[in-house]
Formats: C-alpha cells, structure tokens, sequence
C-alpha cells in the first residue's frame, strides 16, 4: 500500500515539473518569436483586424480631401483639366483661390513643387507664389509637401526654404514609413529631420506642434476612419473651376493630391485590405489622428509582458490533477479547448477595448496561451501514455494483441494509398489564351494571375469533394471517387465543372477588364482507374492512371473550337443520377489510342474555347487532337 502512495505521489511530482517547464518553454518560445519580430507582425495583423471588424466610424469631421482623380483628367468639354501630369501650375493657383474663397481653414498640398514649373513658364510660377501668398497673408495657411530633405533639413519646395518662406507657406515631410510588410499604420513626428507633412498641417491648425511626447517609438497609431474612401474627397477639376456647392469646405483642413491610381500616389493601410489608401486620404487620416488627439491609446510595454507571463499559466493550471479550490480534474483535451476559448474570449474583450479606443496587446498574450496550451497538452498526453502502457500491459493478459493490429488494420483500410483500382470520374481542365497573354506581360504580373485562376479552379473541385492531382502549367487534373469511394462522382465531378467555368467567366470580368477574356475546356470521363502513389523514395506523388485518364485529358482537347466549356463521355452521363436539361448531344468521334468511337455531351459555356461555334453533331477527326496524358 505504502508503494502505491509512493507511486501516485511520484506520477505527481512527474506531472508538476513537466506542466512547469511547459510553461517556462511557453514563455522562452513566446520571447524567442518576439525578438525575431513574428509577434509584432502578428500585433501588427490583429489591429488591421480590429479594424476591419470595427467598420467604418462615418467621415471626420475636420478633414476632407480634393483629388487629382480620373476626371480631372478628361476633356475639359467632359469637366475635366485634360493635361497631362503634372499640371500646369496655374490649376494649382486655381484650386488655392477657390479654396480660400470658401473659407478652408487651412490648405495641405500634397504635391511636391520642387522643380521648374512643368509648362517652363515664369508666369505660372508667380501665379503660384501669389496665390499662396494671398492666402497666407488673408489667414488660410498653406502647408507644402516635400520627400526630398537634404541632410540639414532644409528643403527645395519653391526652389529653396527663403523663397517658401517669403510666400508664408509651410513644409513638411510627406513620406510615411510603413511597418514591417510595408503597411503604414503610424503618424511620425519627423523625417530626415523635417517635421512631418501630418504634424505641421496640424500645427498650422492648432497655431502650435502637438507635444513630442505623443510620438514615442514609431509614433502612434493612425485612427483610420473606415476603408479607403470613407473621408469625403472632391475631383480637384471641380474646385479648380469652382464647380462645387459654396461652403463646402468652409472651417475644413483640405488635403491636395494625387487619388487616380495611375500616379501611384498609394499605400497600403490598416483599412485598405487587399487595395491600396491615396496618399491624400492616408495624409488627412494622420491629420484627424493629431487633431483629435490620438483616439486610439496604446498599452505600455510591460502590460503586454505581464499579460504573457498570466497566459502561460492557464493551460498549466487547467492541466493539474485537480484544479485548485474547485477541486474537479479536467480532461487534457478539454483543458486545451478551454485555454483556447478563454482566448477567443480575450480577442472578443480586445475588440470591445479597441472599439472604445483602447488598444491592448493580443499576439504576445495569445502566442504565450497557444504555446502553453500545445506544450501542457504534449507533457499532460506523455504522462498519460505512459499510464496507458501500464494499463495496456496489465490488460494485454487477458485481450489478446491482435485486436489491436486488427483496430489499425481498419483504420488503415480507409484510405488505402498502395494502389488499387476504383471506379470514378477524371476530370481535365486546359486554359486558352493565357499563353498569349503572358507574352507581354512582366513575369510578376503572370504568376500573380495563373495563381489567382488556378485558386479559384482549386476551391470549385475541392468544394465538389474531388481530389486535385496535379497541376500542369495552367492545365489541372483531379479525380472524383478516389482515393475515397464517392458513389455520386458523376454528379461532384459535372459540378466541379459547371463550377470552373462559371467561376472563370467571374474572374475575366474582375480580374481581365478591357483585356481579352481567357477561355477554358473541361473535359470528364467516367470509368476504373488505377490509384495509388507512385515515385521514388525521394518523393511520392498521388495519382490515377489507365485508358480512362487518357480519354479523359483528350476529350478536354476536344473542345478546342466548339461552344461547349465542358464534354463529358456517355459513361459520366450514365452515372448521373438524372440527365440534366442543358447538355446537348456533341457527336461520336474516333479517339487517338481507341478502336471505338466515343459519345460526347457538352455544356454550353460563355467561356468555351469558341462560343460563337456552331453546335450540332459535325464529324471531325480528332486523331491528334489532345496530346497524351502520362498521368
């Protein structure tokens, strides 16, 4: 008996030192990601999160911006300036006047004049000075921007600082360093020693900087509004010609620049998502920041490191015998669920707090919790393995250890991967006209659309429950009712493709505009298959082979030059389980590597290789058609 205590007090002791090093191995791991800046970029993640989830706060109420947009780029019969960038600088005047003709509280010109008027013109230049000058003189204060700093501080706007000056007008840094990744998040206060654009546009508003204190580090995060577009923006053609409702911008801080996306004037934001924020907006975003006196407040550092050291305790203490005061034991598994929606929890509590302007640590906290709960549960399911063994010898006397090999067996069974043949139907994709399109297109630009196309292809077989084989370039193969019996493969496979070509047809019109659509072929057929893996010990690959893959990959071939998007041989018609009402009857054609003919069914498709292509039954040969598939 004294042996038993003995025992149980030692799996104890065994437990509490490995529940222990887990959570100093949590820790060390979450400081060891930290010091590599993967958990910044996590931080960095979840506020564009919080952002998103948070949505639009409405336009601010100071800010607003007047855009060099595609308007002011049309004929002036059409509204527009209809030069070419950069304007001549009389526009520029224009739009000044106008604006202190409406009252703008202060004008914040985010374009760089720091070369020769772009007409060669003395005249539009002094228009310029005189128009800043004016408004200056009348109390509109004007603040220039500029990228180019030279090592003192000084600055080229205007040709030099004693000229800008002697007009009355400001300066300030535009440039706005991005994060790790390139997204701007934060307002700095100075760069390359000048102010930013951002603090002295607020300066020029305030009648004094904002205290440096508020920038520590980086600087603070930038209160975005909502997404691009949210802050209320005005075609700069309009102003300049005066086309606008009086009092729009009366009491307005009004930021100049660039929004059309051809003068690439962008940068990725918080809010931007998968787009990009014109500099303007992103500019009078950092100024309602300063204006508004920083809505979002950060947590000091020593928060986050606190929070991470209480994170890592919890799986440990949901991982002892009995929990304290309570006294209940908790599953492994279960203890490892509960840690990770005690951070569900957290992130919703962060949510909360950023949307009352508080912005708390979650990737340090959270990676600490994630690690410790995957570190408590391998110690927790390593002590319990070893009793398990224990008890698995003391009962192996009385069940016997084939029962076991016979429980693996079984589970081996389904998905058995040595080879074997299924009955199923191979499915065949071939893309037309991307190789012509890639031909004249930097190589970037390629890869990003063929990985943009063969995503959307992925998920259409993968939501149909088919199995992806390979890729081939921009051709795809996959099989439906293997290495899994499916008995409605016919039907997943014929979805798959519907899918496919409706999906293409959406990304041409997305991702394609005014450019020459891609089309597609899909090809089915429907028979047994051998599956398996095959390779070399180096490397195994999964695949399905035989007469039936062969046909499958030439029927896709065939239809090159018809308006069906999809032909599917007579067996995959006779294993649906209804015949649907919209394929047609193609023809019979002889197929290279066949002594028979094949019926082929089509389904009409916009994206067909030819959709202008009479239907019908027309007789071609098709030896030669589709080049053979080794797959």
């Amino acid at each position: 008996m004294a042996a038993s205590r003995l025992s149980v007090a030692a799996r104890r002791r065994r437990r509490s030192i490995l529940l222990a090093i887990a959570t100093l191995a949590a820790i060390a791991g979450a400081l060891a990601l930290n010091a590599a800046g993967a958990v910044d970029r996590l931080e960095f993640q979840s506020i564009d999160t919080r952002f998103a989830v948070r949505g639009s706060q409405g336009a601010p109420k100071d800010v607003v911006v007047v855009g060099v947009d595609a308007k002011t780029f049309r004929q002036k019969s059409e509204g527009g300036i209809g030069e070419q960038w950069p304007f001549a600088r009389k526009w520029h005047a224009k739009v000044i006047d106008e604006l202190v003709r409406d009252g703008a509280r202060v004008i914040a010109y985010d374009v760089q004049f720091t070369e020769e008027s772009p007409t060669g013109e003395r005249s539009d230049d002094e228009l310029l000075f005189q128009s800043v000058f004016e408004a200056t003189r009348a109390g509109y204060p004007v603040v220039l921007a500029t990228t180019e700093v030279d090592p003192d501080g000084s600055t080229a706007v205007f040709g030099d600082d004693e000229t800008r000056r002697s007009v009355g007008a400001g300066v300030g840094n535009a440039i706005m360093p991005g994060d790790p990744g390139g997204v701007v998040r934060r307002v700095p206060y100075e760069h390359d020693g000048l102010r930013s654009f951002a603090v002295n546009t607020a300066r020029a508003v305030q009648g004094k900087a904002p205290p440096r204190s508020k920038f520590k580090g980086d600087g603070p995060l930038i209160a975005f509004p909502g997404p691009p577009g949210t802050i209320p923006t005005y075609s700069f053609s309009d102003v300049a010609r005066g086309a606008f409702p009086r009092g729009t911008f009366d009491g307005k801080v009004v930021i100049v620049g660039a929004v059309a996306p051809s003068l690439q004037d962008l940068s990725a934001t918080s809010t931007s998502g998968n787009g990009l924020t014109p500099g303007p907006e992103l500019q009078a975003a950092a100024i309602q920041t300063i204006l508004s006196d920083f809505p979002l407040k950060e947590a000091p550092d020593w928060v986050a490191v606190l929070l991470m050291i209480l994170f890592a305790l919890l799986p440990p203490l949901l991982g002892m015998r009995r929990l304290p005061f309570i006294g209940v034991r908790v599953p492994p598994i279960v203890g490892f669920l509960i840690a990770l929606a005690f951070g569900a929890v957290y992130l919703v509590v962060a949510q909360l707090a950023f949307n009352g302007g508080r912005v708390i640590p979650v990737a340090l906290p959270l990676t600490a919790l994630v690690l410790s709960a995957i570190f408590t549960l391998a110690a927790l399911l390593v002590v319990e393995a070893s009793d398990k063994r224990r008890i698995h010898d003391l009962f192996a006397r009385f069940v016997p250890e084939k029962v076991v090999d016979q429980v693996v067996a079984n589970a081996d069974e389904e998905l058995r991967l040595g080879g074997e043949s299924r009955y199923a139907t191979v499915l065949f994709s071939d893309l037309r006209g991307f190789t012509t399109y890639s031909e004249s297109r930097p190589p970037a630009d390629v890869i990003d659309i063929l990985n943009g196309y063969l995503s959307e292809m992925t998920d259409a077989i993968l939501d149909a429950g088919g199995t992806l084989v390979a890729y081939m370039g921009d051709g795809i193969m996959a099989v439906f009712g293997a290495p899994l019996d499916q008995g409605d493969h016919c039907e997943r496979a014929l979805r798959a493709g519907r899918d496919m070509l409706d999906r293409l047809d959406r990304y041409n019109r997305i991702e394609l505009k005014g450019q020459e659509p891609f089309r597609m072929g899909v090809g089915l057929n429907t028979g047994e298959v051998i599956s398996g893996n095959v390779g070399s010990e180096r490397r195994l690959e999964y695949t399905v082979i035989g007469d039936i893959t062969n046909t499958a990959a030439r029927i896709e071939g065939l239809t090159k030059g018809t308006p069906y998007g999809l032909l599917m041989s007579q067996a995959t018609v006779d294993g649906l389980a209804a015949t649907p009402d919209d394929i047609e009857f193609h023809e019979d054609l002889a197929i290279r590597g066949r002594s028979d003919t094949v019926r082929l069914w089509g389904v009409r498709s916009p994206v067909a290789p030819d959709p202008s292509a009479p239907g019908g039954p027309e007789r071609r040969a098709a030896e030669g058609d589709a080049a053979a598939v080794t797959h």
